[in-house]
């Protein structure tokens, strides 16, 4: 036994033991959270519960169960709860998501199982997502088109879907002109505001400037009435058609279709029918802009505002830290003032990230960002352009957060160098600042994308300094669109990691809200992981490139 320890082996098993345990740990962890994040895309069963209300009353109950539990009896009848007959130990509950927002004051309810009559799931119930008030449960008993009822048929499931199509079509026309169109001429008209206003602060604001920019708007004006009726004719499409669905009170509810985004039979589905509609579902969310507070719809604008945010990030960091790391360890003179350097560079790693978003809201966003207003935009003040949080000021607080780790990772990868390759570089004839370029870069450049892949891990999961230098919970447009200059650096911006504490703890809506937290962290694991991989490749394409200057 003796032996067997002094060879090593056990300090073997008991490593690879650790490694394997931390990997199961990981992948069990990111296995929950997909789970309860993509099955919420799930098409689950509607149910009919025929119910018994306190006072021994029936009514009718139509939703999906989103939880269950067992809850002891004796905490039930402390709450006030009375059983005409002992249920037993335990009581099983069911969490049930009913919508229809306007007419029932709860959107979840639990249910006893104590008080349930019969449970059925009908055919010919429908789940209905809105755009407003989120899902509505009901039996369609009729489609509208132009205000006049259509005839009845056998099942009306092809016609309300071909009407619900047309006017999501004429939605999304509607919403592409508004955003599009009119949102770039409402750009322009603001540019030549603030044209005017600088003419004026610096009296060169003379009558025919004044009588031209007067001519611009006035086109301007035109463009936007002509556009505005055209907005206005494609809503008016839109509303004209209604569906006519029975709810769980026995009453008929007529819902504009302008409102509605999809109809689907969830009981009638099979497995493959079911997987096809999971698929829609996900890349709505995906694809999609949230409303209802965040607690429906899609994260698009934050896994751009995320990916935007990191990238441009990656572009300032990286040169500035491998500048930094070159001359720490290839000019800098080794004595007692280098060692301090590395030693509060090293430090700095370890500051709070909150630390560096008060210091990104000071000197970026109050001290740089206002000299540039004061500089290039006074036209525009008081309301501030640069002086505000945004987007480049976000970037560049997480770029100094994340320098220490680029810093570090760069000059490790130049101390491996070998110092014959520098003498026999420059014994060729190379200058020193050639064989950097030429030589010693291409050779630490995996550990430079080392370093940048643990910037990007870092800078992605940050939410603490983005709260003050740039994330908002919701982002009217995106950093990038298609009025010039086309990437605007000042705007504020969504990020998943906010998403996810804005769902998690600030939604109205608690239990809508939970699912989507486990798919927006889910989704953020997903982005990190991808943009990790991205590195990773380039990081080991670079490796084999340069592999021959090794030897």
């Amino acid at each position: 036994m003796n032996k067997w320890f002094k060879s090593g082996a056990p300090w073997i098993w008991m490593t690879g033991g650790a490694v394997s345990i931390s990997l199961i740990a990981v992948l069990g962890l990111l296995l929950l959270i997909a789970w309860r994040g993509l099955s919420y895309f799930w098409p689950a069963t509607i149910y009919q519960w025929q119910m018994l209300d306190e006072n021994g009353k029936p009514y009718t109950l139509i939703g999906e169960i989103h939880d269950r539990e067992q809850v002891p009896t004796e905490r039930l009848q402390a709450a006030g709860h009375q059983f005409k007959t002992d249920p037993g130990e335990f009581v099983e509950r069911f969490l049930v998501k009913t919508g229809n927002r306007e007419f029932v004051s709860l959107d979840f309810r639990w249910i006893l199982s104590t008080d349930i009559q019969s449970r059925t799931a009908p055919a010919a119930l429908a789940l209905v997502e809105r755009s407003k008030n989120g899902n509505f449960y009901g039996y369609p008993v009729a489609v509208l088109e132009a205000g006049k009822r259509l005839p009845a048929t056998d099942d009306i499931a092809e016609v309300l879907q071909q009407h619900i199509q047309r006017a999501v079509d004429l939605n999304e026309q509607a919403n592409k002109l508004q955003k599009q169109d009119i949102g770039s001429v409402n750009y322009e008209l603001e540019r030549l505001r603030l044209k005017g206003r600088k003419w004026e602060l610096e009296g060169a604001f003379t009558p025919e400037r004044q009588a031209e920019l007067a001519r611009q708007s006035e086109q301007l004006q035109q463009q936007y009435q002509l556009l505005e009726k055209q907005l206005f004719a494609l809503r008016e499409q839109a509303a004209q058609d209604a569906v006519i669905l029975k709810d769980m009170r026995g009453q008929e509810v007529t819902l504009s279709l302008d409102t509605v985004l999809d109809a689907d039979y969830v009981n009638r589905m099979n497995f493959w029918q079911k997987l096809g509609t999971w698929c829609v579902r996900v890349g709505r969310f995906v694809s999609e802009d949230p409303r209802e507070a965040n607690t429906e719809g899609g994260v698009f604008p934050a896994i751009f505002g995320t990916v935007f945010m990191v990238l441009l990030m990656a572009i300032i960091v990286t040169p500035f830290g491998v500048i930094a790391a070159i001359y720490l360890h290839e000019y800098a003179r080794k004595g007692p003032l280098t060692k301090i350097i590395r030693i509060a560079v090293i430090n700095l790693a370890g500051v709070p990230s909150i630390v560096y978003g008060v210091f990104g809201l000071g000197f970026f966003v109050y001290m740089v960002g206002g000299s540039i207003d004061k500089l290039l935009y006074p036209e525009a003040l008081p309301s501030p352009t640069f002086g505000s949080p945004g987007v480049i000021w976000s970037a560049l607080t997480l770029a100094i957060l994340t320098l220490p780790v680029v810093i570090v990772s760069t000059e490790e990868g130049l101390s491996r160098i070998p110092s014959a390759v520098r003498q026999g570089s420059l014994a060729l004839g190379a200058t020193k600042a050639e064989t950097l370029w030429r030589i010693i870069i291409p050779m630490a450049s995996p550990a430079i994308m080392t370093g940048l892949i643990l910037a990007v891990a870092r800078a992605a999961g940050e939410v603490a300094p983005l709260m003050l230098v740039g994330v908002v919970k919701l982002a009217p447009n995106l950093p990038v669109d298609i009025n010039f200059p086309f990437v605007h650096l000042e705007r504020k911006f969504m990020h998943l990691g906010f998403h996810i504490y804005d769902v998690g703890f600030q939604s109205p809506n608690v239990e809508a809200a939970r699912p989507l937290v486990y798919a927006t962290s889910f989704l953020l694991v997903t982005v990190i992981v991808a943009l990790n991989l991205t590195a990773i490749s380039v990081r080991n394409h670079l490796r084999e490139k340069y592999r021959s200057l090794e030897n």
